[in-house]
């Protein structure tokens, strides 16, 4: 069987079971976030934390509710490192440097799981299950949450009132990620993941030395690392590593397991605002422009030419030859589309232009379908942009599901879609333009180049996956791009909240003639050509000098 013929068969089988798990799931969530009863656990979490899960709150309240549950965690987090060395089951490692601290806690809660650390040598297991891998439920929780109370703005009228953040929060956790997980890690560890709290152990002598792994809960943080778009890899090799991601089959399973939520909180969102044609429309773009970016990344890696690559039938250099380029790509396009950020390849020896697609994907939103949660209403704010364009074009009062885009609301969008390309490019050429940032990179020229844009488009967009080719362990790296991650990940949640409220407030508008009907294919198309043109106008200068021109001259 040729290599493109298997990827092709892989991409279809994903295809089919995305589809099949589609209905069941995105109804099953809309019923989590529509009821009015509590389970047992989460009357005794409320309680716990003192909270009125039947409140309804504003958007300030609901913002502050975010926002102060984050900081909490960042802070638990932080502590939790800074203190590794006197916890049992630290496997012997010391407590992890101020720098690095703060990077990890806001990587983790910010759902971006940016690593400049080597997991197997720097993480016991107490920081890995009981912060890390907490951490992946609850931010992926937080994501859901956000993108449950914008949808509630566009389904409830005449009412400033998005529901109550923290029974949102605990009802993601408990109702939809935390059983998805059980189930997930039984398969991971029937596929051979493995699952154990063992200490550091030799595996056999190599080259006159030994070689050293410690195990660990890999398991169960795998299956919520990929099942809530989180990335971070137990091991610093991730999803590329035997231990994490086997076979064939594992790798297959984590890549429906990281587009599972997004696709279906499409189902969600048309089950809970009255139409589930809206949601097949919003699902039709991100589907779209999926298929097309995994279909341009096999162009890229099997079409590029040389003995080497004819011999190896395509790009395989940085790739696991029991994956091959057909599922490794498939693999690099989900994660950098969603803010998973996992790898099973090394992503700084994909082509120029195949480097330049992971990129592209990210700095889109990564709303195709996005992460957990954000991927969902990164795309209702470029609909609401969208529409906002159509009504340009034909002098109508634009209106998304019965509900008029004036001033108010298209600030916001324009405010969402600016704050993380202004992250990204501010702090890229704040590294390049300093002489000691610089020393990090291990290429020069355009690569070298592509790994900074690609640290801070990874850290500002949540995503989490690096080139591989930066030394990102300093002071300046571990700061800068830990801030790009807190104020990529919340600032734009201000944003949606703020819309989310202008929105519930309003007064619905009777669909018309002239009504843009934004549940055709149509709207779609216009929909995919807003995501691309914004994005190519926004970025096109800073790819140019990068992977752009890197592939024009390989």
């Amino acid at each position: 069987m040729s290599p493109v013929l298997a990827g092709v068969l892989q991409l279809l089988a994903l295809i089919t079971a995305l589809v099949l798990a589609y209905r069941p799931l995105g109804d099953y969530m809309a019923r989590v976030y529509s009821s009015d009863k509590h389970l047992r656990v989460e009357k005794w979490i409320y309680k716990g934390i003192g909270a009125n899960p039947d409140t309804e709150m504003r958007w300030p309240a609901y913002l502050r509710g975010v926002l102060a549950f984050s900081a909490v965690s960042v802070l638990f987090l932080y502590l939790l490192q800074r203190f590794q060395g006197s916890l049992p089951g630290s496997l012997g490692f010391s407590s992890i440097d101020p720098d690095q601290a703060f990077n990890t806690a806001a990587s983790f809660v910010s759902n971006t799981n940016w690593q400049s650390y080597y997991g197997e040598q720097a993480m016991g297991h107490v920081v890995q299950t009981g912060g890390l891998a907490v951490q992946n439920f609850l931010s992926a929780a937080v994501g859901i949450a956000v993108a449950v109370a914008l949808v509630r703005g566009f389904a409830r009228s005449r009412t400033g009132e998005l529901g109550n953040f923290w029974a949102d929060m605990v009802r993601g956790v408990v109702r939809i990620l935390l059983p998805l997980s059980v189930v997930a890690a039984i398969v991971l560890v029937a596929c051979g993941v493995i699952q154990n709290f063992s200490g550091i152990h030799s595996v056999g002598q190599f080259m006159g030395g030994s070689q050293e792994w410690n195990g660990g809960a890999v398991a169960s943080q795998e299956a919520i690392k990929e099942l809530g778009t989180n990335g971070g890899g137990y091991f610093n090799a991730n999803s590329a590593h035997p231990f994490e991601n086997p076979n064939a089959f594992s790798n297959l399973f984590e890549i429906f397991l990281i587009l599972l939520i997004p696709f279906a909180l499409t189902r969600t969102f048309g089950r809970m605002v009255g139409s589930l044609r809206q949601g097949y429309a919003i699902l039709a773009t991100m589907a779209t422009i999926w298929v097309g970016f995994i279909c341009l990344m096999w162009w890229t890696e099997f079409a590029h030419h040389g003995p080497a690559f004819e011999i190896a039938s395509g790009a395989m250099e940085g790739k696991e030859t029991r994956f091959g380029i057909g599922a490794s790509s498939i693999f690099s396009i989900s994660t950098t589309l969603t803010s998973t950020g996992a790898v099973d390849s090394f992503h700084s020896s994909n082509t120029g232009l195949g480097g330049g697609l992971n990129l592209l994907g990210m700095q889109l939103g990564e709303i195709a379908p996005g992460g957990v949660g954000s991927g969902l209403y990164g795309m209702l704010i470029m609909a609401v942009i969208a529409v906002f364009i159509a009504g340009l074009m034909v002098g109508r009062t634009p209106e998304y599901l019965g509900k008029k885009i004036g001033t108010s609301q298209i600030k916001l969008a324009a405010c969402y879609i600016l704050i993380t390309p202004a992250l990204v490019l501010i702090f890229t050429a704040a590294a390049m333009a300093l002489p000691t940032p610089g020393n990090s990179m291990t290429n020069s020229g355009a690569h070298g180049f592509s790994e900074i844009l690609y640290a801070y488009t990874s850290g500002a967009n949540n995503n989490g996956s690096a080139f591989a080719g930066l030394n990102a362990d300093t002071q300046w790296f571990n700061t800068t791009i830990g801030i790009a991650m807190l104020l990529g990940r919340f600032l734009p949640m201000v944003f949606v909240l703020a819309l989310a409220g202008s929105l519930a407030e309003q007064t619905p508008v009777p669909a018309t003639a002239g009504t843009l009907r934004t549940e055709k294919p149509l709207f779609t198309g216009l929909l995919v050509g807003a995501v691309l043109i914004i994005t190519g106008l926004t970025y096109f200068p800073a790819l140019a000098l990068g992977p752009l021109a890197e592939g024009l001259a390989s």
